[in-house]
């Protein structure tokens, strides 16, 4: 099988994924966006925020496989790879369709930029979920010190379990916002407001945090990766849901 990459606490509801509860994400003011990086994440400022709720982890190959039984929606594209196949893994191998429809499934929806960005930096807008210290490897699993390829030293080659990593939770208490597997976020691609990078006239899709292939650069709570929504082959991009408060 060919594997294909991509670029370089308080449980809301525990019945709609096995084993996934969603994390209220409380409203408030948070900081959005960076002026000291590339120029599709400025400019930094700060917005007001509605509640919401985000699952815990990665929805899982296991979370995803009973989706498809249900439903006879077309299995993950890797769901029988030793590794990436494995049932605690993120899903990988999915388009953004296929995120979108699987989400939709149970109530919910993808992740705007904005709430991603919330649930991973907190309030104050800090470099990673657990704050400014680089993740190391206890914190995130990422791959080798350049761009893209794996290695070990966080203890997996490729995906982790999506329970892992519990030094890397954000303070609410979500789990790999940055590592392990890009994820999808129901946005198109285009400029913030007040930004001057070019558009993609809606070609593509963004996909956030970093993956078990991600160098430094990558691995960031800001860092935006546009992708082809089309595509189902990447064996490092995955997502997970939310259910936004009326």
């Amino acid at each position: 099988m060919v594997i294909t990459l991509a670029f370089g606490a308080t449980a809301a509801d525990g019945g709609l994924i096995a084993e996934n509860p969603l994390i209220e994400i409380p409203a408030g003011t948070f900081i959005f966006g960076r002026d000291d990086g590339p120029e599709n994440e400025r400019p930094r400022r700060e917005l007001e925020g509605q509640a919401f709720a985000i699952n815990r982890t990665e929805i899982t190959n296991q979370q995803y496989g009973l989706f498809v039984k249900e439903t006879g929606h077309r299995a993950a594209f890797y769901a029988n790879h030793p590794i990436l196949g494995l049932d605690d893994r993120p899903v990988v191998g999915v388009s953004w369709e296929d995120a979108d429809a699987f989400c939709r499934h149970y109530g919910l929806v993808l992740p705007s930029e904005q709430q991603y960005e919330r649930a991973a930096r907190g309030t104050k807008g800090s470099a990673f979920p657990w704050g400014e210290v680089p993740p190391g490897n206890a914190r995130a699993n990422s791959g080798a010190d350049a761009c893209c390829s794996g290695d070990a030293r966080d203890g997996y080659p490729m995906t982790a379990p999506a329970a892992s990593f519990a030094d890397g939770a954000s303070k609410e208490g979500v789990l790999n916002l940055v590592g392990n597997v890009w994820e999808w976020t129901r946005d198109g691609y285009a400029p913030y407001e007040g930004g001057t990078a070019a558009r993609s006239a809606g070609l593509y899709r963004v996909l956030r945090g970093g993956s078990w292939n991600s160098d430094p650069n990558h691995l960031t709570t800001t860092y935006r990766l546009a992708y082809d929504p089309e595509f189902r082959f990447s064996a490092n991009g995955g997502f997970r849901c939310v259910r936004s408060t009326p």
